[in-house]
């Protein structure tokens, strides 16, 4: 018998059923329940091959071949890990007639994958734009592990997702109506309810719900037994056209749908739709069974001890025994083929990672650069291992050198390593980081052989913000890439982050005597004018209670209190655990949440705790922050995180936000090699669980995106013959009719209209237009789609996201500033959607009509225009105030007449955000950037500002701007969070903490309200005093490009 294997193993049974399953049953005691799942496997083989139940017994040790289950719930789990100790399952134990606890285990043979299996995974591989099986080649590699792991919230969310409201979610809103929009409150709606061949107008109260508007057409139908009440259950409200319901009790006016109809005065349109005709959206395909819920999770620190254990009962060894430094033995590194140009000397440095900071760095000796360079020595670091936390990384560089034979060992400070990046200069030539505390919370031992990244240029716009701290995946390209070997510490037995210090989980405080926290009463956690007497007794006691009611109140102050935390010093996060255990999440508020998740907090109990406070959040308010949530999957230390699961689950709950969860994780899988596999591994958990019907969706689009992604280049070519051409392709590829908009879900897009052009812009894109798909109410406007290969449109999502953001806090006080957040989607790297919005055209376009090119000198030009399409100029007012504020705050540049829109009802817009935070542009020789915002003369003329006289259309439009600016401000918090969230895009104008600067300057967030009012009346006389350059500067830009035309002709 193994000597590892407890000398108490009861007796075990394998009872062979029809299936050809074998039960096992068996009894543990206080011995056995320390063994690993690797010796039960050992012992049922002994028990196999004494009975003669199986012919190959031996194969049991392999679970590839075998798996380990138990039934829960209705439920089967598979015992995953052969790491995992026995104790911990969370199994159905139960105490046998001999007292002992029992527990029941089932062996099952591994089949065969089936056909449909490999179809299937075929599809989603198809969607996710990567194959994950052929990556997948270690069950208990993080890629395989997270796989099976995600099957827990999926099935957890699908349980109690009900089939109806999943498929009938409604797009509402939780802003209270502006206050220039309230009289819309008392108001009757126009509606038009379509059954059949029955057709039923009405005027409805806005403060109706979707139930009283079914019950007044249930009225008219003719009567029969059944009651509304049993009649409505099996009719829902659907608008006319558009894959949007009026469903739920909410009032009229929360529904997007009817604001816009409100807003534009049109008649509502409704169908009455049978539920049982809904689009099937069950799940019908679950491959794998769960996996024990505890897996991953390791017993305490009391149990995994050494002290008075003999060798024979040890199955682990805890991390906090191990008082040894760590270090790295570097043998060497190797690579197929030398650059083009090489430094002539080299050296590897080894740091240790925790989130953003380098807390300690080891370089070796510098040596010639050659294609296999050799060391064979230890790098010692000044941390133990003991106390190496949770997330922290092993970093790996190999640098260039200008000393011969230098050695270091120095601890570094993160700033100085990354500013040595920033500047560029190119010391860093690869890295690759590898986890100390892998998925399984095992410390890494032995040999290693990592692939490295090149690292890039700083203009390479795949680089993500410190990618070369947060990634840990390995470069794909094995044949070419760089390897580099290097061996850790081995140890007899797996060495493992223990939970907790002991099972009990005492309720008491751990707060030590050597602890961190000031318990005096001056926290760091208070603001500055918390005084507390020095002469006022406290015994310990009184402090810990105090210090713990009293932190809650100062929960803004909270990430910047984290920030001073020694997270290498076990007593320090011991502290910290403790006090954020007495806080709730309705204790944070969303901003400090959404800073907690930065890349500047790895702790995953502060992550946690930011967690809790989304899983409060409504639908739309999701929504709003998905953009950044998704980004800031790539700072979790793990695969499997809190933040992937509630992620997952909304998705899952939500349609709507699965769409876009879609489509933002199918971007990063295409466009960031860093962090593939993350977010390939979270898409096949959603899609697994999106419903039937999501998943003919997803396949629709992705073939539309697919013929336009292959063959764009083409057709930019193409020009004039480009319509007709991709009308043929269309009829080859035999795509389907319809399919959802993936900018917007709720517009289903029909066949092609041969009315498409390629655009004169630089990246050549295709103006495309479909046919709306039919229904009952009067015809739409076709769907316009701007199909653009080249550009990076998560810059321009950031800004459009940012606009919605910023109108949902004007509203919130009453505000409607008219924005036109348009749809833009990044579908691919450096690929995407744009929509096109209806009825509107450039300020230039207006000026040409007014007089050519001389258009652009005429003050009036603008306002003629708009007399003839729109008379009354309160949403011209509006809107040129609510784009003056966020263009100036967001640092929005190259602004000119060809990138600033209106609409025929008189809403000004911008589009085209390629230059942001005040990143400047020239064209020719010529600044484009010369004020903060553009109010250009006939703006100005347009509110009766003329020649500086008074104007109360310009006196609004400044108390506007005032008040927009103003509330901007009260949210700065955010909105910086916001964007520096972003950062991990790689978007090259975000790509630096020093980004955030131009944004926190121009909300004046050091200054007093009087002081910032005073700031942004200060720019509005400037554009008002300059705004004549911004006007002319387009028409002569457009006069330059004429003249140099006409001299390389002649030429």
């Amino acid at each position: 018998m193994n000597k590892n294997l407890p000398q108490s193993w009861p007796n075990l049974s394998l009872t062979p059923t029809r299936m050809q399953v074998e039960i096992i049953h068996f009894c543990t005691t206080n011995s056995t329940t320390q063994c690993s799942v690797h010796q039960l496997r050992v012992r049922l083989c002994m028990v196999a091959q004494e009975n003669n139940r199986l012919s190959e017994p031996f194969a049991l040790l392999d679970p590839e071949r075998y798996s380990l289950l138990y039934h829960k719930e209705e439920e089967w789990y598979e015992i995953y890990d052969d790491y995992q100790v026995l104790k911990t399952l969370d199994a159905p134990w139960f105490q046998g007639a001999d007292g002992l606890q029992t527990v029941c285990v089932t062996v099952l043979a591994q089949k065969t994958t089936s056909k449909e299996r490999i179809h299937f995974q075929g599809i989603l591989n198809e969607l996710i734009g990567y194959d994950l099986d052929s990556s997948d080649t270690n069950r208990l590699s993080e890629l395989g592990y997270t796989r099976r792991k995600f099957a827990t919230p999926r099935r957890e969310e699908l349980k109690k997702r009900d089939p109806v409201t999943y498929a009938t979610e409604p797009w509402i809103t939780s802003t209270v109506l502006p206050n220039d929009q309230q009289g819309y409150l008392q108001s009757k709606l126009s509606v038009t309810l379509y059954y059949n061949s029955s057709v039923l107008s009405i005027k409805a109260d806005v403060t109706h719900t979707p139930s009283d508007l079914l019950k007044i057409f249930w009225e008219s139908l003719p009567k029969e037994d059944l009651s509304f009440e049993g009649w409505s259950v099996d009719y829902v409200l659907k608008v006319c056209g558009r894959e949007e319901f009026l469903s739920e009790d909410f009032q009229l006016s929360d529904y997007l749908w009817v604001r816009h109809c409100l807003e534009n005065m049109l008649e509502l349109h409704l169908s009455v739709v049978a539920v049982s005709s809904l689009p099937d959206n069950t799940v019908g395909r679950e491959y794998w069974p769960l996996v024990d819920s505890l897996t991953g999770l390791s017993t305490s620190h009391k149990e995994l001890s050494l002290k008075e254990k003999k060798v024979e009962d040890i199955v682990m060894i805890s991390l906090w025994d191990c008082e040894r430094k760590f270090r790295v033995k570097l043998l060497g590194f190797d690579i197929p083929e030398l650059p083009s140009k090489v430094p002539p000397l080299v050296q590897v440095e080894a740091t240790i990672i925790y989130g953003r900071k380098t807390v300690s760095s080891v370089c070796s000796t510098s040596k010639e650069f050659t294609d296999e360079v050799l060391w064979n020595t230890w790098l010692e670091f000044d941390i133990l291992i003991r106390d190496i936390p949770h997330g922290a990384k092993l970093g790996l560089t190999i640098n260039a050198s200008t000393v011969e034979g230098m050695s270091t060992k120095d601890t570094k400070s993160n700033s100085s390593k990354a500013s040595d990046y920033q500047k560029g200069k190119g010391q860093v030539l690869y890295f690759v980081n590898l986890q100390l505390i892998d998925h399984r919370s095992l410390l890494s031992q032995g040999p290693h052989t990592l692939h490295m990244w090149t690292f890039p240029e700083w203009d390479e716009e795949a680089f993500t913000f410190e990618a070369e701290k947060l990634s840990t995946a390995t470069n794909p390209d094995v044949a070419k890439a760089m390897a580099i070997t290097f061996m850790l510490d081995r140890y007899s037995f797996p060495v493992v982050l223990p939970h907790a210090k002991s099972s009990s989980g005492s309720g008491t405080s751990p707060i030590s005597d050597s602890s961190t926290l000031d318990l005096t009463g001056e926290s760091r956690l208070s603001s500055p004018s918390n005084e507390v007497s020095p002469t006022t007794p406290f015994t310990r006691t009184d402090c810990l209670r105090r210090f713990k009611e009293e932190s809650v109140h100062y929960a803004s102050n909270l990430p910047q209190f984290l920030r001073t935390i020694d997270w290498m010093m076990p007593t320090a996060v011991q502290d910290v655990h403790w006090l954020l255990s007495h806080w709730g999440p309705e204790d944070i508020e969303l901003a400090v949440a959404l800073e907690l998740l930065s890349v500047d907090f790895a702790d995953l109990k502060v992550r946690r705790l930011a967690v809790q406070r989304l899983e409060i959040l409504s639908n739309d308010e999701v929504l709003k922050y998905l953009l950044q949530l998704v980004q800031t999957l790539k700072v979790e230390p793990y695969h499997d995180s809190c933040l992937a699961r509630f992620l997952l689950k909304r998705a899952l709950r939500s349609k709507w936000i699965g769409h876009f969860f879609f489509w933002y994780l199918r971007s990063e899988v295409a466009g960031c090699p860093f962090f593939r596999q993350r977010m390939a591994v979270i898409l096949e958990a959603y899609l697994l669980g999106c419903g039937e019907a999501m998943l003919t969706e997803f396949q629709r689009q992705v073939q539309y995106y697919v013929l336009y992604a292959e063959h764009t280049s083409t057709l930019s070519c193409m020009c004039v013959s480009a319509p007709q051409k991709l009308q043929e392709l269309l009829e080859e590829c035999n795509l389907p009719s319809d399919f959802q908009v993936p900018f917007d879900p709720r517009v289903r897009a029909g066949s092609i209209i041969v009315n498409c052009k390629v655009m004169a812009s630089k990246k050549k894109p295709l103006w495309l237009e479909f046919s709306c798909v039919q229904s009952e109410a009067p015809a739409s406007p076709p769907v316009g789609i701007i199909f653009k290969h080249g550009d990076d449109l998560r810059q321009d999502m950031l800004i459009i996201q940012t606009l919605m953001v910023m109108d949902s806090i004007w509203k919130e006080i009453g505000l409607d500033l008219n924005l036109v957040p348009y749809g833009c989607i990044s579908t691919g790297h450096n690929i995407g959607m744009i929509e096109i919005v209806r009825n509107a055209i450039t300020i230039a376009s207006v000026q040409r009509s007014q007089g050519g090119v001389a258009g652009a000198f005429k003050n009036n030009a603008l306002y003629d225009w708009l007399q003839r399409k729109c008379p009354f100029q309160e949403k011209f007012v509006n809107s040129c105030a609510g784009y003056c504020v966020a263009t100036y705050v967001l640092g929005i540049g190259d602004r000119h007449n060809d990138n600033i829109m209106i609409t025929e009802q008189g809403n000004l817009f911008h589009i085209d955000f390629g230059h942001i935070l005040g990143n400047t542009k020239s064209f020719l020789g010529v600044n484009r950037e010369r004020v903060p915002f553009v109010l250009t003369p006939d703006f100005l003329y347009v509110m009766g500002r003329v020649k500086g006289r008074p104007s109360l259309y310009f006196q609004r439009f400044r108390d506007t701007c005032i008040n927009a600016y103003l509330s901007l401000r009260a949210q700065s918090r955010l909105l910086v969070t916001l964007f520096s969230l972003m950062l991990l895009t790689g978007i090259p104008e975000l790509s630096m903490s020093q980004d955030m600067l131009y944004l926190r300057t121009a909300l004046q967030q050091d200054q007093g309200e009087e002081e910032a009012r005073n700031h942004f009346l200060q720019q509005i006389a400037l554009c008002e005093q300059k705004g004549w350059t911004v006007q002319n500067v387009h028409a002569a830009l457009c006069n330059k490009i004429d003249q140099g035309l006409t001299k390389s002709l002649k030429s």
